[in-house]
Formats: C-alpha cells, sequence, structure tokens
C-alpha cells in the first residue's frame, strides 16, 4: 500500500517538543530584557541557536523515524500475517458474495488444495449460500459436513470506512487484484466431529425404561385346556426374553402379566425400524388357545433420569392400554409415537372394573351440590344417550343435573324432542354453552360423555371452571388428553358410550328407575355406533341392551324415529354414485351438504354403507361444512382406519374413525387421505 504518510498524534507532540520549547526561552528572553540589556542579547543568541539546532534535528532526524517505524509496521504485519496463516484454527475470507479471497494454512489443508481464490464457499459447503452470509454485524453460525468431518461455521462480517478508498487489497499472490470490496466476510471453522461423536455415544448410552404388559393373561389362559396353560405361558415368556437379548435389555418379570425392562438407547432405532415385532411374535404363539395372546409396550425416552423415564413408561403404557392394547407407545418429552395396535380388542367378560367405577362415580355425584354433563362437539346419538344416562343417575341421588349441547343434529332431534317441553323434566335440563359457564362452579361435578379430547368437547373451556372432571369414553386415546381427570374410564373394546353408560346404571342402587324415553335414547346410541349391531359388538353389548329392553326401550319407536328425509336418501344415493375406488380397496366419495340438516352424520352414513360393496377394506366419506371438511372413515376388520385418521390429525376406533380439516378443498383433502394410504400400503403399516 503506497500512499503519502502523515505524522499526528503522539508521535507528532513527541518529535515537536523541543520546538515547542523555542516559545518558553522566548518568554525567558522577554523577562532578561526587563532585567538586562546585555542578558536579553545573549539570550536571544542563545535560543537562536537552539531554534537552528532543534530544527535541523527535526528535519534530519524525522525520515530515519518514519522508516524505523514504517519498517516496525511492516514486520509486525508479516509477524501478524505468519500468525493468522499459521493459526491452528481454520480461517478465510470472503467477499459479499461469498467468493474465497484468502485461507490460511489449516483452511486449504481442509480444502485439500491450494487454490482456493475466487471459488464460491457454496462450491465446498453447499449448505452456506448467499441468503446464509450475514447481511449485518451479526454473526451467522451453520454447522456443515465435509467428508467424514463435522463443522462449526461463524461467518463475521467486518466492515470498515477504509475498504471504501481505493485501495489495492493483496492478501497473497494469488489474490485478486483491484478487489474494492465494501466489506469482508470473516469465515471460522471449528471442528467438533470429536464431539459430535462423544454427544452420540453419550446419548446412545442413556438408559431407557420400558414397561411390558401383557393384556389378555386371563382371557388367553381360559381359552386353552389346562394341561397346556403352562406351556403357553413358557411360550410367550421365552419369545419376551429372547426379544430382549437382542437389544441387550435388563428384564425383570414385575406380576404374572407384567414386566420392566432396561436397555440402552442406541437399540431404539432397531426396534422402531421392525416396528417393534415382538407385538406379532407373541400374537403368533398357538398351541390350540383360541385367543391369541397380545402384549403393550410403553417406553420413555431422553428423559433426565431414570425416575422421570419410569414416569414417562407408566404414562406411555397407560396410553397404549387405553388405546385398547397390542401396541407399544415411546413417549419423547411431549411427543407421542404409536406402533401395532393393528387388532381388533377383545372385550372382557368380568364387570368388576364396571362396578368399581360405577361406586366412584356415586360417591362424586354425591359430594357435589350439581352435576353438569357434555359431550363431543356436533353431538351424535351415542354422546347423547350417554349423557342421558348420567343425568338419570345425578337425579336419582337427588342432585341438580344439566346436559351442555349447543347443536342439535338431525340425529339427535327425534330423541331429544321427547325431553323438551316434558314436565317431567325441568327447563333448563339442555344448557348451550355460555349458560353452562354460568353454572359450573367449584362444587359441580362435570361428567364428559363419549369424547377424551378436549378440543372437541362441547365447551373446553367448562374443563378449567372445575377441578372434579369424570370422562367416560369408548374412543382410543390419543397425546391430546383430559388433564386432572379425578375418574378416567376409558374402554377402546366397548362399542358405545351408551353401553359403559348402561353397565354403571346397573351397579348405581338407590331404587334407580330409567323412564321410557331414557331408555330409547340409549338403545338407539348403541344401534347408531354399532350400526345395528353388526360391527363391534359383544357380550356385554347385548347384556347393556337387554337391560335397556327391559326399561322400556321400543325398538321399532327408535327405528321409526331414524328413517331418512328424502332430500338426504338422494344425497346419500348420489354421493354413493359417483364414489372412486383407489388402490381396489379403498372407498373415497364427497357427500354434499346442501339441503341437509346434518351433513356429518350423512357422511357416517354413507361411509358404512360402502362397506357393503364387495372387496372394499375401508370407506372414507368427504363432507364440506361450516368452512371444514370432515372425513368419515369405516372399516370392518382389515384396516386400522384410527391409525390411518391420526395421521392427519384426526382419531377415534380401529373401524370407526374421523378426522377434520380446515383450509383446503374436497379434493386437497382426498389427495391427503389417499397420500397417507399410500404410504402406509408401502411401508407394510396397512
Amino acid at each position: 500500500m503506497k500512499r503519502k504518510l502523515k505524522l499526528k498524534g503522539a508521535l507528532r507532540a513527541y518529535l515537536c517538543w523541543p520546538l515547542y520549547m523555542t516559545i518558553l526561552l522566548c518568554v525567558l528572553d522577554g523577562c532578561l530584557y526587563l532585567v538586562d540589556k546585555r542578558s536579553f542579547a545573549i539570550g536571544v543568541c542563545f535560543t537562536l541557536l537552539y531554534l537552528m539546532l532543534a530544527l535541523s534535528m527535526y528535519l534530519m532526524k524525522r525520515p530515519l523515524i518514519v522508516r524505523d517505524m514504517v519498517r516496525f509496521a511492516a514486520s509486525y504485519g508479516q509477524v501478524q500475517r505468519k500468525l493468522l496463516k499459521e493459526l491452528s484454527i481454520p480461517y478465510a475470507i470472503l467477499d459479499s458474495d461469498g467468493h474465497m479471497l484468502w485461507g490460511n494454512d489449516e483452511f486449504r489443508d481442509i480444502l485439500d488444495s491450494e487454490h482456493v481464490v475466487k471459488r464460491s464457499i457454496a462450491s465446498v459447503f453447499p449448505d452456506i449460500t448467499r441468503d446464509v452470509l450475514p447481511k449485518d454485524e451479526n454473526d451467522t453460525v451453520c454447522h456443515v459436513k465435509l467428508e467424514e468431518c463435522n463443522y462449526k461455521v461463524v461467518l463475521r462480517r467486518v466492515m470498515s470506512p477504509d475498504f471504501e478508498e481505493d485501495v489495492t487489497w493483496s492478501f497473497d499472490s494469488e489474490a485478486s487484484e483491484g478487489a474494492s470490496p465494501s466489506a469482508l466476510i470473516a469465515m471460522y471453522l471449528y471442528d467438533e466431529t470429536e464431539i459430535m461423536q462423544l454427544q452420540k455415544e453419550n446419548q446412545d448410552q442413556k438408559l431407557i425404561t420400558g414397561l411390558l404388559y401383557i393384556d389378555n393373561y386371563e382371557e388367553a389362559l381360559e381359552s386353552i385346556d389346562q394341561v397346556r396353560r403352562s406351556l403357553l405361558i413358557a411360550l410367550v415368556d421365552r419369545k419376551i426374553n429372547k426379544y430382549m437379548q437382542e437389544i441387550d435389555a435388563i428384564i425383570k418379570k414385575l406380576e404374572k402379566d407384567k414386566y420392566i425392562f432396561v436397555f440402552q438407547q442406541k437399540y431404539l432405532s432397531q426396534l422402531q425400524t421392525n416396528k417393534f415385532s415382538i407385538l406379532e411374535d407373541v400374537r403368533a404363539v398357538n398351541i390350540g388357545n383360541e385367543m391369541s395372546v397380545t402384549i403393550s409396550i410403553g417406553l420413555g425416552v431422553n428423559m433426565d433420569s431414570c425416575t422421570r423415564s419410569y414416569e414417562a413408561a407408566r404414562a406411555a403404557i397407560d396410553l397404549a392400554l387405553g388405546r385398547g392394547g397390542d401396541q407399544a407407545v415411546v413417549r419423547e418429552n411431549d411427543k407421542i409415537y404409536y406402533y401395532g395396535g393393528k387388532s381388533v380388542q377383545v372385550e372382557k367378560n368380568t364387570r368388576v372394573k364396571a362396578r368399581v367405577k360405577a361406586h366412584a362415580l356415586k360417591e362424586f355425584v354425591e359430594a357435589k351440590d350439581k352435576v353438569v354433563i357434555m359431550g363431543h362437539s356436533i353431538g351424535d346419538v351415542d354422546s347423547f344417550g350417554a349423557a342421558i344416562g348420567v343425568y338419570r343417575i345425578a337425579k336419582t341421588l337427588n342432585k341438580r343435573a344439566y346436559i351442555v349441547i349447543n347443536d342439535i343434529t338431525t340425529s339427535v332431534r327425534p330423541m331429544i324432542n321427547r325431553f323438551l317441553s316434558n314436565p317431567d323434566y325441568e327447563e333448563d335440563m339442555f344448557l348451550k354453552s355460555a349458560q353452562a359457564l354460568e353454572v359450573v362452579d367449584a362444587n359441580t361435578l362435570l361428567v364428559v360423555v363419549d369424547v377424551n379430547r378436549p378440543s372437541i368437547t362441547e365447551c373446553s373451556e367448562l374443563l378449567n371452571k372445575t377441578r372434579t372432571v369424570v370422562v367416560l369414553d369408548h374412543h382410543r386415546q390419543t397425546g391430546e388428553a383430559i388433564e386432572g381427570a379425578v375418574l378416567s374410564y376409558i374402554e377402546p373394546y366397548a362399542s358405545s358410550a351408551c353401553e359403559m353408560v348402561a353397565e354403571i346404571l346397573q351397579y348405581i342402587g338407590e331404587g334407580l328407575k330409567i323412564r321410557q324415553a331414557e331408555a330409547d335414547a340409549m338403545y338407539a346410541g348403541i344401534m347408531i355406533d354399532t350400526n345395528n349391531f353388526l360391527t363391534k359388538t359383544g357380550v356385554r353389548t347385548f347384556e347393556a341392551a337387554a337391560f335397556l329392553r327391559r326399561n322400556g326401550a321400543d325398538v321399532t319407536r327408535i327405528r321409526k324415529a331414524f328413517r331418512t328425509e328424502m332430500v338426504e336418501f338422494k344425497v346419500k344415493s348420489r354421493a354413493i354414485a359417483n364414489v372412486e375406488v383407489f388402490l381396489d380397496y379403498y372407498a373415497l366419495t364427497e357427500c354434499e351438504s346442501e339441503g341437509v340438516e346434518s351433513p356429518t352424520i350423512t357422511g357416517a352414513q354413507v361411509a358404512n354403507e360402502l362397506l357393503n360393496v364387495t372387496n372394499i377394506r375401508a370407506s372414507f366419506v368427504f363432507t364440506k361444512y361450516n368452512g371444514k371438511i370432515f372425513v368419515s372413515a369405516r372399516s370392518i376388520d382389515e384396516v386400522n382406519v384410527q391409525v390411518v385418521m391420526e395421521k392427519l390429525g384426526g382419531g377415534g376406533h380401529m373401524s370407526m374413525a374421523g378426522a377434520q380439516f380446515t383450509d383446503c378443498s374436497v379434493e386437497e383433502a382426498m389427495q391427503k387421505v389417499k397420500d397417507v394410504l399410500a404410504a402406509m400400503t408401502q411401508e407394510g403399516d396397512i
């Protein structure tokens, strides 16, 4: 760099101080003049001599001093340059467009090239594009990989007013000449390969706590003769222990049907890849038993301590059992992953659990002043019938009771009309959400029926108004749950919420008597959810129906109440006529909503009808209503539609599920379902 050098600052003052002393001598001469003129003459001569000597010294020494300074600066610059060039941290300088201008030895060694000038940094590290380069004084940090090494990259924008001057920059012999950048970018590379390897090893060595429960231990043993029961237990136990040996797990049997195991996290990917094949292995054990043995697994992953991992595993196994069992649930902080769950839930013959829940519910009702019951939004006959059953329990125990219902659908209207303007029931028996919010207080029991997800209840705000919440539902649980429920009775094997409430009613006592309209509403709920007793029906389903029949339920009256209007019949006919068969086994169609009072109910009925077609394994009916796209999914036993709908944000049962879409058209929603079906078919999930 060549330009005229100017001395300034402290250095200039240091070189000029002899000249400044001349002023002091002149003052001294003035004082001598007042004292003695001969002394004044001598002083003036001395001052002139001093001035000449000082000036000559300044003029003679200044170039020498400047030359020494330049030499020192050059030497210092060379030292700095050498230190930077031999710096152990890879360092490079880029222009504002991302082209490399200079790189030190370490940087060149990483690139394994001596020629770095004018190459774009993106050609070496594709992740560092122009959009990544810093635009202001804030550093940009990113992580890149080159060959087998991982690097942390720090990009820092260097701004200086000197860059604007007409100066020739030369970073080394290969640098581009004449460059006049307005800003440069300093690039630092930090090798974090070893750190990441250690982090991975540390992560892999974390311990995961798991719980394994046999879902139907007693039922499976009862399905085989006594001689071979010990053999069945031994085979299942051997399958479980062999599977655990493959992942180097420590497993301990807690009870006859419960295990706890611990293994390293590095084996988790192996389990997820084979989708917990132990589920299939145990189910395949058959030595003449009529009922297949199924297991449930819960894992707590990425927790800070073994205690928290165990707590997460407990929550995961509860969720697996709440979803019907025969599946593995992995809980990783707020994320939940599901595996399996393809088999149909087996109905338990024992009513012990129903009796225990009934007594607990009775105690909660007796302890409160009033009871508020609500189901899910856009309620159906099952949620309405279950609410009526709980209403009867509250009235039998002499408590005020209310049912929250906002929209009365066509399926519910024939039932609810028998309660409206009926002198046997209070005028405020049914409340809107706004009215319910005024009624519910700390001394109110809130009973949620036919739903366990707070987001789709009739009024989710009610859940925060009281701490005493009871949940009665037959849908499989998802990651979204009603928190803090004092009583949660969720049985996925039950056909309907009305079936569960009908069982509870039989254990309440207190001379409970169900009225005819109430029995009809509950019987209708069972009929609708079982598609006239064709799906998900078991012994306990018919026992509940028989109980309701003994209390006055009339099948003929219910059938007449649910006859279809001609407009709805035509809509269903058009939907069936326009059906599209996807991948040979899945029926998809759109159900119109114009002119139909309850389009979602009509869509569900169409989905049930499509299952009567040969080779149709599952049906999906799309209905546009209130700015949303509602999907009704149905199957018989070959496809778990709940798993399909969960991938789209919905849920339900194995044979009956649904989902909702917003901000999309029917065609887009249909394509999303097709994509999920295609992906799950390819992966072997369905």
